[in-house]
Order: C-alpha cells, then structure tokens, then sequence
C-alpha cells in the first residue's frame, strides 16, 4: 500500500485560496480516480476537487470552512502499489519581503497564534489569508474592525502590508490604511463616512432568512460597484427583425448539424466581440488612478442560477470565435453554471459583460459594473412593434421585431461619446445582420 497526497488544485491565475464548503467523502471511504471528494469555494464560484488516484481516505487535514492555499495537502489516500508523486502544483505569489521590524511582528504573531483563541471569521463574508487572520488574532482585532481596512489587494484583499499599516496607525488615525509601495496606488486613501443602518422592525407572521454565502457576495459586490465607478446609461432601440427570421429558419438545422440549440445570446455576443475590436477603449479596466488596456476580449455573460443567485461565466478570446463556436462557448458555461459545474478559472479575468434582462421579460435595465470592468450591457426583450419603415417608394408602417440595449459606463474613464458611440455600434451590427448568411 502506498500514501498520496491529495493537494488543493490550481485554479486560475488569480486565485490564490479557496475556502472547503463540504466534504463529499469521509475517512474511510473508497474514492474511484475522477471521483468528487470535496466542494470549495472561492470569492467567484463553488466547484468540486476530485480525486486523481483511486483509492481509500485515511486523513482529512482540514474541515468545512477552514481556508486552504493552492498546493496544500488536504487529504491523504491510501493506493495499491508504489507511492505516487503529485504533479508539482503552482504556489500562490508570495508577497513582498518585509523589513527587519516587520519579519519581528510576524514571528511574535506566530509564537502568540498558539495561545490566543481565533477570531470567529465565519461571519464575515470577505476572505482574508491565514497569515491576515493570525496577525488580526495575535492583536485583538476583532472581525468588524478588520472589515473596515481598506485593502490594497486584488479585488480590495487585505495584504499583510495593510493589516500591519493599520496596527502601527491603530492609536493616532483608525480607519485610514497608509498607501503602499505600489507606485499604481493613489497617493491617499480617503475613507468613506459610514451611514447607520435603518432598524427594520419585524413582527409575528415575518420570517428572517440568512443570506447564502454567494448573496452575501453578491451584495458586497454590488455595493462596492456603485461606490466606486460613476455610473452613466446611454439606451438605444434596435429593429433585430432579420435576426429573428434568420434564426427561426436555421435553428432546427443548427441544431440537427451541431448538436447544440441557437439561441439569440451568441449572435449578440458575436456583435459586441466585433464592437470592442472596433472601440477598444471599452475593453479596458482601472487600477487606482491608471487605466489598463486589454490585449484579449473576454466577455462575461450573466447567468441566474436556480436557486436565484447570480453569476458571470466568461468566454475566454471571444472576438477569435465564429457563431458556431460562440454558441458551444455559450451554452456549455451556461449549462455548467446552472448545475454548479463551473470552475473557479471560468468566472476569472472578464473585460466586458453582457446580461440579458429580456429573459425575464424586461424592455430595458440599468445594469451594474462588474469591477474592475468599465462597462455592461444589458439586453431587453424582444418584442413586436408598430414601426415607420423607410423605402424608395416612401414611407409605411409595419410590424417588426426590436428590443433595447441599455449600457452602464463608467463616467471617471468613459465619456459620452464613447459609451454612446459603442452601444449605436452593436446596433449597427445587429441591424445589418446578413439574413442569407450560412452559420
């Protein structure tokens, strides 16, 4: 018999830790190879970690909500036959070297983690390293009080650099995290007045219902959205009738053909690839007080989830796939997405995000920016209309098909001109759709 060790697999460039939500197997039990042991959790999706070898469970090093960084070992299996090797697995990026004093506090927090009782950080929605949590535990920092330090990491983390700021700044100025030495941070850090929530008063016949873990998120994000670009709308009415007929003509072939259904989202998508190759200043995104411009077009499609949760799948290089791939690209992730299937890499590194609000039968909607993006489409339902239609012979009225694109900016980086200009450019798409074209 031969020991393996099972270690948190990579996940995308930029995920560097994944809380364990729920462990499928326990001690003892046999596990086939490809078979799901456990479930996790990242900041963007839940997914499974299966087994890479078959055999049976006899230990589990971590338990439900514990955080577990890339490459460690969180179970071992007992195999028949020589010891197997894992492949080498990624570890995240260590953070900067620290000075002297601060290589001090970090080995005074070690020693002290032993004797001080952890904070319980399950109540907190945010995710915070082990070496944050032991640091904040070592100096009585409490949950709350770690929730209101700004962090400089990515999507706002806190860094040990932060936490550390914050303790030597705790007695003169709390609340106000000093800039790091990241030349790409603004030089000051300004902290927003808090506003004191309204009591909600609640009675016999009401029922309190505790937000899941992705609502919970999903409402940070949203808030930290609005807090942070300046939002603007530009709307626009397109005639989408040539679409429409297109479809309806080819979908039963489509489908005979590739095995997949056609829905009217690839064919959006497909216009909104092509109008981002055209206004490459929507594909960008900000970091602090600079702009960063996107080399790949990777769109980000909302999907509801059935359970009424939502989530932003990604279609990786876009703008390289024709409608046929678009379409497989679309309805895979959207497929995995509804039965809890995506990977943590499937939801990482969007530049622009398409959510269609049509669906659930609305003309138009003010979507959010999904950060750090700069903009966000939404499209509106499709419906039959009186219309003015131009002619040589003059004018008349008839029946056509059209629907609504409404697009959220962000006003700091995104001016009229361009987030007007870009959504009139998907239109143009969409109405000069070739109604005789060969999918």
């Amino acid at each position: 018999m031969a020991k393996f060790e099972l270690k948190l697999p990579k996940m995308g460039e930029s995920v560097a830790e994944a809380t364990i939500t729920n462990w499928l197997k326990k001690v003892g039990d046999p596990i086939d190879a490809d078979e799901a042991i456990l479930e996790i959790a990242t900041d963007k999706v839940d997914s499974e970690v299966p087994s890479e070898v078959a055999g049976v469970i006899t230990e589990i090093l971590f338990q439900v909500n514990d955080v577990v960084k890339v490459g460690q070992t969180i179970a071992i299996i007992e195999t028949e036959g020589v010891a197997i090797t894992p492949a080498p697995v990624a570890e995240a990026k260590t953070e900067s070297t620290s000075t002297p004093a601060v290589e001090e506090v970090i080995k005074t927090v070690e020693v002290a983690q032993a004797a001080v009782a952890p904070a319980d950080f399950k109540s907190s929605d945010k995710f915070y390293s082990p070496l944050v949590k032991n640091i904040s535990t070592a100096e009585g920092i409490s949950v709350a009080e770690l929730e209101s330090i700004s962090g400089s990491g990515k999507n706002g983390r806190v860094t040990k650099e932060d936490i550390l700021n914050y303790i030597k700044n705790r007695g003169t100025q709390p609340n106000v995290v000093q800039p790091t030495t990241d030349n790409r941070q603004p030089t000051t850090d300004i902290k927003q007045p808090t506003t004191q929530a309204v009591p909600v008063s609640v009675n016999g016949g009401d029922e309190i219902v505790e937000m899941d873990r992705m609502r919970k998120l999903i409402s940070g994000y949203m808030v930290a959205s609005v807090q942070t670009s300046a939002h603007v709308q530009s709307f626009i009415e397109v005639d989408v009738t040539n679409i429409v007929n297109w479809r309806d003509r080819v979908k039963v072939a489509f489908e005979k053909r590739e095995g997949e259904k056609l829905t009217f989202t690839p064919i959006f998508m497909e216009a909104v690839a092509k109008a981002l190759k055209d206004f490459p200043g929507m594909n960008i995104s900000v970091d602090g007080e600079f702009i960063i411009k996107r080399k790949n077009i990777n769109l980000g499609m909302a999907a509801a989830l059935p359970n009424g949760n939502l989530i932003v799948p990604v279609i990786k290089n876009a703008d390289q796939l024709n409608l046929v791939g678009m379409a497989k690209a679309v309805n895979d992730l959207g497929n995995r997405a509804k039965a809890g299937k995506l990977k943590p890499d499937d939801t990482q590194e969007g530049t622009y995000t398409v959510t269609n609000v049509g669906t659930f039968g609305s003309v138009f909607g003010t979507p959010i920016i999904n950060q750090p993006q700069v903009g966000i489409l939404a499209l509106g339902a499709i419906r039959k209309v009186p219309a003015v239609i131009e002619t040589p012979e003059g004018d008349f009225i008839g029946i056509r098909q059209k629907m609504f694109l409404s697009h959220s900016y962000d006003h700091r980086v995104v001016d009229g001109a361009l987030g007007g200009s870009f959504v009139k450019r998907v239109a143009d798409y969409l109405e000069a759709f070739d109604f005789n074209r060969e999918f």
